[in-house]
């Protein structure tokens, strides 16, 4: 983690439910803390989710969650909650996010944000009054259902959108330029890949996104960059959006891809960049007729 902090990446993205991830950056603060004092703490952010299954949503209930992530990250408030429901139905979203803004008020969460609600909702929320900072949703130029709704919405209350999904899994790259489609388990082999590839079918199948793999390649080629870098560029210049979250293995050798990750701040789409990548754009299906709005994916 030191790599990319050094580089200027400081902001790390987990849950609760992403195995030992708040445990880890927990380690790494303390680590930190030790070599480099309290002040070397501010320089780095951590953004954490609570994704609890529904039901009785008391204080004690989120205090108790919220408690559990400030000890296994070894801080004393939290830098950004996300907070994840998994069944609007289930009204008592709202009584967890009530809970979760007074603990705001008292200092133990500096930012309130959301993670994969829709539009609907995201309104609702804030029309209780509820101050949220931004929403982590997919985006990438696979999936822009972002753009239709929620982007305009946040637009005007001043919430940012968190984008993941960005590079779909991976396959948004040179690797998979000209290559055959990717099938089963033996070729997909993570569930991250199998997801994007699941959205790739529902957008338009391989063929179309080989079309849109060329046509990044050939931006990329003409602004001496990669497909990475225009793809996250793509998405870092919407409206609303405030960043883009690029997944990495910590330690693998060879898989930080920090320098290029950075490459991608330098990149200048043309209106004839962005023209030639919206043509094929343009051909895809819309996935808010196929899915459902930001987030249905996981309601559905």
């Amino acid at each position: 983690m030191d790599a990319y902090i050094n580089a200027g990446l400081t902001t790390f993205d987990m849950a609760d439910i992403y195995g030992p991830a708040e445990d880890i950056f927990g380690a790494f603060s303390s680590q930190l803390k030790t070599r480099k004092g309290e002040e070397a703490l501010k320089g780095i952010q951590g953004l954490t989710k609570w994704v609890p299954h529904p039901g009785p949503m008391s204080r004690n209930v989120v205090e108790k969650a919220i408690q559990q992530s400030l000890k296994r990250m070894r801080v004393k408030s939290l830098d950004c909650l996300q907070f994840h429901w998994w069944d609007y139905s289930d009204k008592r979203y709202l009584e967890a996010l009530g809970h979760l803004s007074d603990l705001q008020q008292e200092g133990v969460i500096r930012e309130l944000a959301l993670t994969n609600f829709d539009t609907k909702r995201l309104e609702e929320i804030t029309g209780k009054g509820i101050r949220i900072s931004s929403n982590q949703v997919q985006y990438s130029l696979i999936d822009r259902r972002p753009m239709v709704k929620m982007a305009q919405f946040c637009d005007s209350q001043g919430i940012q959108l968190l984008a993941y999904g960005t590079l779909g899994g991976g396959l948004i790259s040179e690797k998979y330029l000209g290559a055959a489609e990717p099938r089963g388990q033996g070729e997909l082999k993570t569930a991250s890949l199998s997801k994007y590839k699941n959205m790739i079918n529902m957008w338009g199948g391989w063929g179309l996104f080989q079309e849109l793999l060329g046509s990044l390649d050939s931006v990329a080629r003409s602004q001496h960059c990669t497909i990475v870098n225009v793809a996250i560029k793509y998405i870092l210049d919407m409206p609303a959006v405030g960043g883009v979250i690029v997944g990495s293995r910590l330690g693998v050798p060879g898989a930080e891809h920090i320098q290029e990750n950075l490459k991608s701040f330098e990149v200048n789409l043309s209106a004839n960049d962005i023209s030639k990548i919206e043509s094929v754009l343009s051909r895809s299906k819309d996935l808010i007729a196929v899915i459902g709005d930001c987030g249905d994916e996981y309601r559905n």
